[in-house]
């Protein structure tokens, strides 16, 4: 017979303990309020004497998963509602998961949802990898049918901003140059959407603004170790929040929902809310 070892079985325990508790609060995390996070960034070319806009950026919903129902999305429409940003940007994965059955079934809740977006100049969206890997058509319609504008590799003017939608490169739906030649007949302020930050290092110099998501910025961020696992080519690079590189600023989003497991550490659901204006 072996001997268990009291020290050892007390570390057992203890690591048992440590994680259930992180289990608890990684739930408790993934289903909060997302936090808004204010931010400031000037934008080259802003017409004289017009007033600084508001973005509010989010990002990677993930209907249909463990961390997101209808009538949580319905509390944050209400929450983003409040915070009375001039135009509304939705960086992708609208659908949890990659088949078209999980997107068949959820497009109804997320349009009865997303229908209650209020911003003056609107709400625009690109696509996400979960949505292409699901059924992006539907996705799209779903989108449509809550009066949003769904974009891909195409530009959009709203008020003085020229706007570049990008398809996500991370499913291989980027297309660049077509964006920057749709961009080019519009003008004002340019600035890019798409939804992973993967993009920024091909961005032209005339273009000083991405906004994006799909890095959840790593989900689950532990003390020493850091994040889990972040899908970018970059790892770390563009994980999370407002990065400035030169004159190039990424503004990720952590995003609303989950991906995989039901659960966030240190890297709780967001909105931002984004003033643009003059330098």
């Amino acid at each position: 017979m072996i001997r268990r070892h009291p020290i050892i079985v007390a570390l057992l325990l203890l690591l048992v303990a440590a994680g259930g508790v992180l289990a608890v609060l990684g739930w408790q995390e993934a289903h909060r309020d997302p936090v808004i996070r204010p931010g400031s960034i000037a934008l080259s070319g802003w017409p004289a004497g017009h007033p600084p806009l508001t973005i509010a950026l989010a990002s990677d919903i993930h209907i249909g998963g463990g961390a997101m129902d209808g009538a949580r999305l319905a509390r944050i429409v209400a929450q983003i509602n409040a915070a009375a940003p001039d135009l509304i940007v939705l960086a992708g994965d609208f659908i949890d998961g990659h088949d078209a059955e999980t997107a068949r079934a959820n497009a109804p809740v997320l349009t009865q949802a997303l229908r209650g977006l209020r911003a003056p100049l609107g709400t625009i969206a690109v696509l996400g990898n979960h949505d292409h890997d699901s059924d992006p058509a539907r996705v799209a319609a779903a989108l449509a049918a809550a009066n949003i504008s769904v974009l891909d590799n195409a530009a959009t003017q709203r008020g003085p901003l020229a706007i570049g939608v990008v398809g996500d490169a991370y499913s291989g739906n980027d297309d660049l140059p077509v964006t920057l030649r749709a961009l080019a007949r519009l003008s004002g302020p340019r600035l890019l959407v798409t939804h992973s930050p993967d993009i920024a290092p091909d961005m032209p110099a005339d273009i000083s603004l991405l906004l994006a998501g799909h890095t959840h910025c790593g989900q689950v961020v532990l003390p020493l170790v850091g994040a889990l696992w972040v899908p970018s080519r970059f790892g770390d690079r563009y994980r999370c929040g407002i990065i400035r590189e030169g004159a190039r600023t990424v503004v990720t989003s952590a995003g609303l929902g989950t991906s995989l497991l039901p659960l966030r550490y240190r890297a709780p659901p967001d909105v931002w809310l984004l003033r643009l204006g003059a330098n």
